[in-house]
């Protein structure tokens, strides 16, 4: 063993070193030169084999003269970062990832999934050398994350499409202070009986995911019990949702009845003094403003009852700000998430089931009746319901007297 005066110094410095990061190491040899008095700097560094620079900056910064204000390296110390050493490479990340670019027939990644590591090669192949970890490094820096596509775009919007809402809400506001019922009613989206796959995850033991079927074609041997058809009444007063799981057609009168099986068993023993019915329903389906089907059944069931029905559509093309979309519908989808639904039953529990942090309670049950379509209403059958239009938009905004249909 080496037993000079240097050999057993680098021996003590190596020992230490991996402990100290550059600041450390600097006031480390600056701190052992001027221990050694005369020619020290050069004995540390052959030592320890630094450079006398780093020596002499660390005892510029021992003695006082350089302050670093807790910093590890000098301002500018380092290796420079790869968008001060090549300027364009982020205008060229940016001009790759700009949705206006990526339909320009000249862009590389025209219409491409924009992962990091096509990215990289993208910028290499056009002279701008770089890795997928400092392109994602570079899309972090200018403010870009990985999103998903949002629906908001509603298309072509009618000129009273605000103002239609703020109908309807002054008109639910006034029934809910006066103690009469409130509903908004729609039809959920038809599921598939049987052992197929279900949107989401839930938890199971890892490495037993629930095994479905690898095609949604429905059992022809199921017949009517291979689809299910949830048409659902959620009461805006109770936070209280109805939910009628139909085996045949999504109909005017499937719906109408729906409203009627909730009022027979929920409705009226809530609301026993209740002379009016407001629906709030959107534009399209089964209680589609322009179905006459729709009208007259609704006559029906205001001569039974005795109710009041007024219905105030949402205007066309706003579906998704039904109140039932967002507080029935979507906590019925979260909770049956990742479950194949492999009968009607299954279906009627997954409902009966969801629950909300706001306390909403849901009821379901199965309707196995037969609701044909095309059904035809005639001029005069029409004629006949006692249908009072309101002056604002009376085509969306009507109420079906308790006369005799």
């Amino acid at each position: 063993m080496d037993d000079t005066p240097e050999a057993a110094l680098a021996r003590t410095y190596s020992l230490i070193w991996p402990h100290l990061d550059e600041r450390q190491r600097r006031l480390l040899l600056a701190a052992g030169s001027r221990g050694l008095g005369r020619g020290g700097i050069s004995k540390i560094a052959r030592a320890t084999g630094a450079s006398r620079q780093t020596v002499h900056t660390g005892l510029a910064e021992l003695e006082g003269r350089v302050e670093l204000a807790g910093r590890v390296r000098r301002p500018g110390g380092g290796r420079k970062r790869r968008r001060e050493l090549d300027p364009g490479l982020v205008p060229m990340l940016e001009a790759l990832v700009d949705p206006d670019t990526r339909g320009d027939p000249e862009s590389p990644l025209r219409w491409t999934c924009k992962s990091t590591r096509e990215l990289a090669e993208a910028l290499t192949a056009a002279g701008h050398p770089v890795s997928d970890d400092t392109v994602g490094r570079l899309l972090r820096e200018q403010g870009y994350t990985l999103q998903r596509t949002r629906k908001t775009l509603e298309g072509a919007q009618h000129p009273d499409r605000d103002a239609q809402f703020r109908y309807l809400n002054e008109q639910a506001k006034a029934q809910l202070a006066a103690g009469e019922p409130v509903v908004s009613v729609d039809c959920k989206k038809k599921e598939l009986v049987g052992q197929f796959a279900n949107g989401g995850a839930e938890w199971q033991p890892t490495g037993w995911p629930e095994r479905v079927l690898v095609h949604d074609f429905p059992d022809p041997k199921l017949g009517s019990q291979a689809k299910a058809i949830p048409y659902g009444v959620y009461d805006l007063g109770a936070n209280a949702g109805w939910v009628s799981v139909g085996v045949d057609h999504d109909t005017s009168s499937f719906a109408v009845q729906t409203l009627r099986r909730w009022w027979q068993q929920i409705g009226r023993v809530a609301y026993p003094g209740a002379t009016r019915l407001l629906v709030s329903a959107d534009a399209g389906g089964s209680n589609d403003y322009r179905r006459r089907l729709w009208k007259t059944e609704l006559g029906r069931l205001a001569a039974e009852t005795g109710l009041e029905i007024t219905v105030c559509h949402l205007p066309p093309g706003t579906s998704k700000w039904n109140k039932i979309e967002h507080r029935l519908f979507s906590a019925i989808s979260v909770n049956w998430r990742g479950r194949p639904l492999v009968s009607h039953q299954v279906i009627l529990e997954l409902i009966g089931a969801t629950t909300t942090h706001t306390g909403l309670t849901v009821h379901a049950e199965l309707d196995r009746g037969r609701y044909p379509l095309g059904v035809k209403v005639s001029d005069e059958e029409l004629a006949a319901v006692p249908l009072r239009r309101h002056d604002w938009h009376g085509e969306w905004n009507y109420t079906v007297l308790p006369a005799a249909a």
